[in-house]
């Protein structure tokens, strides 16, 4: 045998040629070595993935744990110069010649096809790698020494495969240097020098190796990398020791098994550890995801590791997919996957498009779950508290990859279809349920089950309510994220009233739990428990009338009501004397401490108070209140018990005072009121019946409280006296005494008569307290008391009792004075000496409430009532009259004041004046300055005919009574007794008195301006006329009425000037007098004018000079006549009729060259109408709105667009012109009318291409960009020659009318376009346009495709006719291929744009189908392939209608004749292999449909059988006829022991077994009655076969027969067995056959009633009978298929076979 070196020298001499004669094959070698430099450079590899693989794929001597080992130094130990060497020591068996052959050629890996013996490299560089951090590995193995070059050798120019034996450099001395003195160096040593440009690299790579690198790893057990350097300072790689170790495996089945792996990392940056379960589960690969560089794979393994705590991780993330190594994929799940998965070249990522890895991930979802359920379920000593743990592993966040996110999801959906999720039971048991059958509970009700079982509450139950409650241990915060990704939702709300009901969680457990559970309730009504059943669950815990704790539901406290108090002992003792009227019930004394000192105790309170009535005494004695109903004791008990309530600070003033004012009382009647205005108190030692008598507020409500509140009380252990409870319901309920109560409306008998002196002043007093109350006297009251005539009183020195309102209290002096000055008037005053001076004037204010007068004045006016009162009963006579005015001149004289006599006479009617008698108040004094304001008034003068003339000496006493006495300008006198005279008009004179009043007496304006607005009394220059039809001159402004005629005006020849200095006064009137109203005047009969067309060229011209004069002194036409002038139709137009200013153009020399298309409102300027002067006007016009430039009416040319009959009479200029003019109205956004777009979309455009004048829609307009794709001539195309340059200018306005100006915009023009073109250059130009735009075609017109037929000839066909590709040639005279005449890029565009098909489809197989089979055409295998091929590739619902309904023969294979099509009813699917061969040896030929041989991918056998099947072929089985079994005849049968065949009490046995499956729910009877049927048979065995006959009948009524050996038949009907002897020696096929059919026979027999379970029973027979049914080889086989008997089934067999 070659030593290594030799080894090496002869592949350098017979591989290389180094030496040596030429080998042949270099030129390969040329070729590979450049294929392997192209791939080595264009992959981005890693090459240290590349090495770590290479070293896992190595073999390992047993009893060695593999390692690898790598070591940068910056030592150049190979004399080349490094910078830096990195070495690998892998502990391998070393390189044997076969490697090194291998690693010095190029794609001949030894590993090639031994991926099942655990290789898992790629079939691609490998240790070719290397090259890309050295240009010279070297390789120190098993006694090689060899190194590599990436140059190209001298001697035979090839690079990276030829060795060179390595003398010296390195030298093992200096590796073992390197690699440690004291230790052994491993077989095999890489020394790479690595690459200036590479170090950096090369060092990131080894610092960031990620410490799960071994995870997956089946050999490597130790990694390592560290830097060694003379200066360990200069180190720069992170180093890192990772090892790895399986502690245990237990294997679960047949396809899975599971581990612990122990990781650990130890180096600068790790110094930990990680414990991994391992789960890895096989699976069947699916013919449909197997790919080429997997053929030889027929299973995947999946390995899932869940790492136990924080992972070993370099950085913040980690890799989640691993191909034995990782890859760089975060997948933000807690898991890691494994599998064979297809990389990309960099090894970063797995191919998520390759089917392979498709059908992986499409596992992992399986391989999860059943990992998780071992996990969770198969652990039988774990408690369940350390389960949850293991759920962490679910990914519950999403994965940033959309194919790992439907990995996520499918795991999600199968595991909650698992029962897995552990639920709370207080049991040894654990039990498992699916996600959706558990809910969650509240922390804080966990809290309480927790406290609650502590004190001994039985919990068993939890889970009886409906829905499974989840494990304690698993219903953490914690796990929320994967609770909800499981479904796992809350209990519902109802649940926590059924456990609450049926668990003693109420009356079991302390006071502080039983607050717990009230505060979650608490916390949770509004949100949860509100609506739920626990409102009528007994919750609420009360004291009952036996003084025994109870319980309530909170729904029926509407009956009882539960209370909780601060005051809980003192409403106990009152409830009690209550009799518990109000059924309120305490809580119990415990249950109140325990609320006091609750730390929630507000939270509890508060909501107490909606669920459990949270009581202060004032809301027990509120609602006590209304459930006295009317007893007198408990009434009385009542008001006993707010007395001490509030006197022990129980009740504060407010709501003692609050109670009292509803509180039930009781009358002097003894009846309970609630109902009442005040109180009085008792009568018995009262005031007010010592004043009054008898009770005057009886009809007002009032109550008269009995004298049960004067006597004394003892209630509830608590003694009050009358007068500790009358003080105190007078003070809370007012129960009030004179002086302190409210009058009564009403009159009192008592005051009608004489008071006594003390009576007297208790009613003063009474009057004093009220007035200092403020409080109001009734007036039926006050009044009884002023005419009561109560009130001792003197009148000329005798005493009497009067009236209050009928007295006074004057001084002597002031009365002897009034009786001198009035001897009719007799004073009553006061009697001082029976009251006394000093109480007179202590209760002065008093006496002057109830109407004792006290003033001068009131004397005055008491002497002048009494004087009218004269008056009223007869009219004062003239004498009286002067004797008034004589008593007013004594009083003035007297210095004496007069206003009150005055007052009291001066409104009275007893003056006799013009109009009667009136008061003196409004009375006139006639002279001659009231002779004008006569004539227009009716005011009252003083009869002086009456009077006389005396009466003028009065003057002054008349005025000091309200006379006027001179006009002194009163307007208002006059104003107010205003009477127009009937005739009408008036004098100059009233005119102007009427214009003084208004001004001067503003009040009387509308007065006056109602008399005379509407009467015609004012002169005007056309006779009188009313004020509003009356004008005042302006001379600014005048002008304007004098347009037209008819418009009155003041003349002012008859007022004068005055009338000028009263503007005002008439605009009130109405006289017009303001610019606006002559407008307005004006405007008015202009438009009446206008309505008539009477407006002449005069007034049209007059007018506008006026308008004119009206500028100049700036005096602007309000909104409404400028809109009159603007809209009214009274300017006279060309097109002969008005119109209105703004409908009109003032012709121009801008309009000329658009007048020719259009027609146009131009003002008549003509000498019939307005002539040249109208032009003179022409800024005045334009203010009102006509339209002098074009710019301005261009809208009119939109809406007056009128094109002549001959577009040939369009001049360019037109068109230009109408161009500008869109162009305008452009820029100022104006619509076109839709009578515009109608106009120009007439054909008026002129185009290239013979196309002539065109609609613009029609058009495009050609420019440079057009220019890149066509030519002007291949469409409609505006004519640029006729219209010149300009025309581009106007590209937008073109765009507006709907000429296409954008390229992308004019496919479909020129594609309609097309069908006028025959030239195929041309029309390929414009398909390629149309491609570039991406065009659609959107109308029939272009659908159409130019199929040409030479170079000129050809035709336009539809596309649904025409197919891109026909790659089988079969279809070129049913379809026009286009490929043949078109460019390939084109292709695409027909599929796109026409919807032309790609390749034939199936209809159009179908159609071909039918050419064949009329032709009888016999088929190639590839016409047959590629009609199925197409069939498949595109089989629906729809296309196996299509087929079955078509297709009439099918392909049958004859052999040397080909393929025929025979009627598919003659044609049959060989299902039954054996029926097969009968009738193939048969004469008639073959009948069986034709598949391919060998099978094709794309047409699998199976899926074509399934499509015959489909459209309706059938199968042969089901075709035939089978015949009775055929027994020649003169056969010998001789019967024999049914043991000697096999039917004994083995046979029984294993059918019994078969039978007793839980899934066949057979009971003992009917299992035996199979069985016993064994028994009754006689068996009948020949030496001559037994076979069936079969016969199968086609269309041309031929019938075919064949015979089929069947060996066995069991006659039922008379219980015989026939059996052909079994002859052992004839071999194993002659032992299966029969076999076979002994076990197809008796299944039958025994399970003839249960059809679907015969094949499964034959088979376990048959496999019996291989066996001799040896009793432990069937005990065995039923053990493995899960089968076991009964001891009653034993007992049965030892009877049914008791020899056996």
């Amino acid at each position: 045998m070659a030593t290594p070196k030799e080894h090496i020298e002869e592949i350098r001499r017979k591989k290389f040629s180094i030496g040596g004669e030429v080998n042949p094959l270099m030129e390969e070698f040329h070729l590979t070595v450049k294929m392997l430099s192209a791939e080595l450079y264009a992959k981005d590899v890693h090459f240290l993935m590349e090495l770590i693989q290479n070293a896992e794929d190595n073999e390992y001597p047993s009893g060695v744990n593999p390692s690898l080992e790598f070591v940068i130094t910056s030592r150049d130990i190979t004399g080349t110069g490094a910078a830096a060497t990195l070495l690998m020591f892998n502990n391998e068996k070393g390189f044997s010649p076969s490697n090194i052959n291998s690693i010095c050629s190029v794609a001949k890996s030894t590993k090639k096809g031994n991926r099942k013996r655990g290789y898992i490299g790629e079939k691609g560089i490998g240790f070719k790698s290397v090259f890309l951090i050295t240009s010279r590995p070297y390789i120190f193995s098993n006694g090689y020494q060899i190194r590599f070059y990436e140059d190209p050798c001298p001697h035979c120019n090839l690079g990276y495969v030829v060795p060179e034996w390595v003398e010296e450099n390195p030298k093992l001395s200096e590796i073992q240097q390197i690699y440690g003195s004291g230790s052994t160096l491993p077989t095999t040593t890489l020394i790479l020098p690595l690459k200036a440009d590479k170090v950096n690299a090369v060092k990131q790579q080894l610092s960031s190796v990620q410490p799960e690198v071994l995870l997956f790893l089946t050999k490597i057990k130790r990694l390592s990398v560290r830097e060694h350097n003379e200066n360990p300072k200069l180190n720069t790689v992170s180093a890192i020791a990772i090892t790895s170790e399986t502690n245990f495996v237990k294997r679960k089945n047949i396809d899975a098994e599971s581990s612990t792996l122990h990781l650990s990392a130890q180096g600068d940056k790790f110094d930990n550890e990680c414990i991994y379960y391992m789960w890895k589960q096989k699976f069947p690969v699916n013919e449909k995801n197997k790919v080429e560089r997997r053929m030889e794979e027929d299973e995947w393994v999946i390995t899932l590791a869940f790492p136990y705590g924080k992972r070993l991780q370099l950085g913040t993330t980690s890799p989640g997919i691993y191909a034995f190594l990782p890859t760089e994929m975060v997948t933000n799940f807690p898991f890691i996957m494994q599998a064979d998965f297809l990389l990309s070249s960099s090894r970063e990522t797995i191919l998520f498009d390759d089917k392979w890895n498709k059908g992986i991930l499409g596992h992992v979802p399986y391989a999860f779950v059943n990992a998780l359920t071992s996990l969770v379920k198969l652990t039988e000593d774990a408690p369940v508290s350390s389960l949850p743990p293991m759920f962490s592993f679910l990914p519950v966040t999403s994965s940033p990859f959309p194919e790992l996110n439907a990995v996520r999801e499918e795991i999600k959906a199968k595991l909650v279809e698992e029962n897995i999720i552990p639920s709370e039971s207080y049991l040894k048991q654990k039990f498992f349920h699916k996600p959706r059958e558990v809910g969650r509970l509240m922390p804080a009700f966990w809290n309480i089950l927790g406290k609650a079982k502590d004190q001994g509450v039985n919990l068993n139950n939890l889970s009886n309510h409906g829905i499974c409650v989840l494990s304690s241990s698993f219903d953490k915060q914690e796990y929320d994220q994967v609770l909800n990704f499981l479904g796992v939702g809350q209990v519902s709300n109802d649940w926590y009233g059924k456990c609450i009901q049926s668990s003693d969680l109420v009356m079991g457990v302390s006071e502080d739990v039983y607050l717990e559970l009230l505060l979650f309730l608490a916390d949770n009504w509004s949100s949860k428990f509100s609506c739920t059943d626990i409102k009528n669950i007994p919750l609420i815990k009360h004291m009952d009338l036996d003084g025994k704790v109870a319980l309530c539901s909170i729904n029926g406290n509407n009956q009882r009501v539960v209370c909780f108090s601060r005051h809980d002992s003192w409403l106990i003792d009152w409830n009690r004397e209550f009799r518990c009227v109000a059924n309120y019930f305490l809580m119990p004394q415990s249950t109140h401490i325990a609320i006091r000192s609750c730390w929630k105790k507000e939270t509890l309170l508060h909501w107490m108070k909606d669920r459990v009535k949270v009581v202060e005494v004032s809301d027990y004695a509120a609602v006590l209140n209304y459930k006295l109903n009317g007893d007198r004791k408990l009434a009385i008990a009542y008001a006993h018990f707010l007395y001490h309530s509030y006197s022990k600070s129980y009740l504060s003033a407010g709501e003692a005072a609050s109670l009292c004012s509803i509180m039930p009382l009781v009358d002097n009647y003894g009846q309970s009121n609630t109902r009442r205005n005040k109180i009085l108190v008792p009568a018995n030692g009262s005031k007010w019946v010592e004043l009054i008598g008898s009770n005057p507020w009886t009809h007002e409500g009032y109550i008269e409280l009995g004298e049960d509140y004067l006597r004394p009380g003892n209630f509830a252990g608590q003694t009050t006296t009358g007068v500790q409870l009358l003080q105190f319901l007078r003070s809370h309920v007012q129960a009030s005494d004179i002086p302190d109560i409210t009058p009564p409306n009403a009159g009192i008998p008592a005051f009608s008569s004489p008071l006594t002196k003390q009576n007297a002043f208790l009613l003063l007093d009474w009057i004093r307290r009220l007035r200092i109350s403020g409080i109001g006297i009734p007036q039926r009251f006050l009044n009884c008391i002023k005419e009561g005539s109560w009130l001792r009183v003197t009148m000329n020195g005798s005493s009497s009792y009067g009236q209050p309102a009928q007295s006074f209290y004057l001084n002597d002096s002031l009365g002897k004075i009034l009786q001198n000055g009035s001897v009719l008037v007799d004073i009553p005053l006061v009697d001082p000496s029976f009251y006394g001076e000093s109480m007179l004037e202590y209760y002065k204010e008093e006496l002057k409430t109830i109407g004792v007068m006290f003033e001068y004045a009131e004397a005055c006016s008491f002497i002048g009532k009494r004087l009218m009162s004269l008056a009223a009963s007869s009219n004062l006579t003239k004498g009286t009259l002067f004797s008034i005015l004589n008593f007013i001149k004594f009083l003035g004289e007297s210095f004496l004041p007069l206003g009150s006599f005055i007052g009291s006479i001066k409104d009275g009617r007893w003056l006799k004046t013009s109009q009667g008698y009136m008061s003196p108040v409004g009375s006139v004094l006639f002279c001659q300055e009231w002779k004008v304001a006569s004539q227009i008034s009716s005011i009252p003068f003083i009869d002086q005919d009456h009077y006389g003339v005396e009466i003028l000496s009065f003057k002054t006493e008349l005025r000091l009574l309200g006379v006027v006495v001179g006009f002194n300008d009163d307007y208002q006198l006059v104003a107010e007794h205003l009477k127009m005279p009937p005739s009408c008009p008036l004098t100059s004179e009233a005119t102007l008195l009427v214009l003084a009043c208004m001004r001067y007496y503003p009040k009387s304006a509308d007065k006056f301006v109602k008399a005379l607005q509407h009467s015609k009394c004012l002169k005007t220059d056309s006779g009188f006329k009313s004020p509003v039809e009356s004008f005042l001159f302006d001379p600014e402004w005048g002008s304007l009425l004098q347009v037209f005629n008819g418009i009155p005006i003041l003349d002012q020849k008859f007022y004068g000037c005055t009338i000028l200095c009263y503007k005002a006064e008439l605009k009130r009137l109405g006289v017009l007098l303001d610019f606006e109203e002559a407008v307005k005047a004006f405007a008015e009969l202009f438009k009446r004018l206008v309505s008539t067309s009477s407006i002449s060229k005069d007034n049209v011209l007059s007018f506008l000079l006026c308008y004119r004069q009206l500028e100049n002194f700036s005096h602007i036409f309000p909104s409404d006549l400028w809109k009159c002038i603007r809209e009214e139709k009274w300017l006279w137009t060309r097109l002969g009729s008005h119109r209105s200013p703004s409908e009109c153009i003032l012709f121009g020399p801008e309009w000329e060259s658009i007048a020719p298309i259009t027609v146009l409102p131009f003002i008549d300027d003509s000498d019939a109408h307005y002539g040249w002067a109208i032009h003179e006007y022409e800024k005045e016009l334009k203010s009102m709105g006509v339209v002098i430039k074009l710019e301005d009416g261009v809208k009119f040319v939109a809406d007056s667009l009128c094109f002549p009959s001959n577009p040939c009479r369009i001049t360019r200029v037109n068109a230009l012109s109408l161009l500008k003019c869109i162009q305008i109205l452009h820029k100022k956004e104006h619509s076109f009318p839709e009578s515009f777009s109608r106009k120009v979309s007439q054909k008026w455009l002129k185009t290239n291409a013979g196309a002539g004048y065109r609609s613009p829609d029609q058009c495009c307009l050609f420019d440079a960009e057009w220019k890149q794709y066509l030519k002007p001539t291949d469409g409609p195309f505006v004519d640029e020659a006729f219209y010149g340059l300009e025309i581009n200018s106007f590209r937008k306005e073109l765009n507006a009318i709907g000429v296409i100006v954008d390229v992308g915009k004019g496919c479909s023009l020129l594609a309609n376009n097309l069908h006028s073109l025959s030239d195929l250059v041309t029309i390929t130009r414009i398909y390629n346009f149309l491609a570039e735009f991406k065009w659609e075609a959107d109308a029939e017109a272009g659908r159409r495709i130019w199929i040409p037929d030479g170079s000129e000839n050809g035709q336009w066909v539809n596309p649904t006719e025409c197919v891109l590709h026909d790659k089988d040639c079969l279809f070129s005279s049913q379809l026009y291929v286009l490929d043949k005449h078109y460019d390939r890029k084109l292709l695409g565009f027909f599929a796109s744009a026409l919807g032309v098909k790609s390749n034939p489809t199936v209809g159009d197989f179908c159609k071909l189908w039918k050419v064949w089979e009329s032709l009888e055409h016999q088929l190639s295998s590839g016409e047959c392939c590629a009609f199925w091929v197409c069939a498949m590739r595109h089989w629906s619902l729809k296309t196996e209608k299509l087929l079955a309904d078509c297709l009439v023969k099918l392909p049958v294979d004859s052999g040397s004749d080909g393929i025929l099509l025979f009627d598919r009813r003659d044609v049959f699917i060989a299902d039954d292999l054996q029926l097969k061969d009968a009738f193939e040896k048969s004469s008639f030929g073959s009948i069986f449909v034709w598949y391919p041989q060998p099978s094709l991918p794309a047409l699998p056998r199976t899926e074509l059988l399934e499509i015959f099947s489909k459209i309706g072929v059938r199968t042969i089985s089901e075709s035939v006829q089978k015949q009775e079994l055929s027994v020649e005849e003169g056969v010998e049968f001789k019967q024999v022991k049914p043991k000697d065949i096999y039917i004994d009490k083995a046979l029984a046995k294993l059918i019994l077994g078969f039978l007793c499956n839980p899934a066949l729910k057979l009971e003992a009877a009917k299992r035996y009655e199979s069985v016993q049927c064994l028994q009754n048979l006689s068996v009948q065995e020949t030496e001559e076969p037994i076979e069936e006959r079969y016969s199968l009948s086609l269309t041309s009524g031929e019938i075919v027969n064949v015979r089929v050996s069947q060996m066995i038949r069991w006659d039922r009907e008379s219980s015989i067995l026939f059996t052909q002897r079994l002859d052992r020696s004839n071999g194993h096929k002659n032992l299966l056959e029969y076999a076979t059919h002994f076990s197809e026979v008796i299944s039958k027999g025994v399970l003839w009633e249960m059809e679907d379970h015969i094949n499964a029973l034959a088979e376990l027979i048959r496999l019996a009978f291989l066996l001799e049914f040896n009793e432990e080889a069937v005990g065995f086989l039923m053990k493995s298929k899960n089968l076991q008997i009964f001891m009653e089934d034993e007992e049965f067999l030892s009877a049914a076979f008791p020899s056996e």
